[in-house]
């Protein structure tokens, strides 16, 4: 099993800035992908960023730029710094991670990014 944990949301004002973290614990591996996703009400699910193992990255064209993944170095909590919000960006935000045994949700933590 796989346990994520995030934290670090809230209430910002356009143009502000938030650090979320995801906390991760039990059968995850270094070689396992991690990623941010966020989901808006009346909206799908949508891809943030993703950090591989190597630390590759990759990132949504409406956040390059502005949003950073990042990981400690023992990959048990990933990062995104979140700049210069817009009020569009409200959502829950959820970490997740890809293993052989599928695919792991935290709980979500909401943003709110007031005008």
């Amino acid at each position: 099993q796989v346990q994520l944990v995030e934290s670090g949301g809230g209430l910002v004002q356009a143009g502000g800035s938030l650090r979320l973290s995801c906390a991760y614990s039990g059968r995850i591996f270094s070689s396992n992908a991690r990623g941010w996703y966020r989901q808006a009400p009346g909206k799908q699910r949508e891809l943030v960023a993703r950090i591989t193992s190597g630390d590759s990255t990759n990132y949504a064209d409406s956040v390059k730029g502005r949003f950073t993944i990042s990981r400690d170095v023992a990959w048990n909590t990933v990062y995104l710094l979140m700049n210069s919000l817009k009020p569009e960006e409200t959502a829950v935000y959820y970490c997740n991670a890809g293993t052989v045994l599928g695919t792991y949700w935290g709980q979500g933590t909401q943003v709110t990014v007031s005008s």
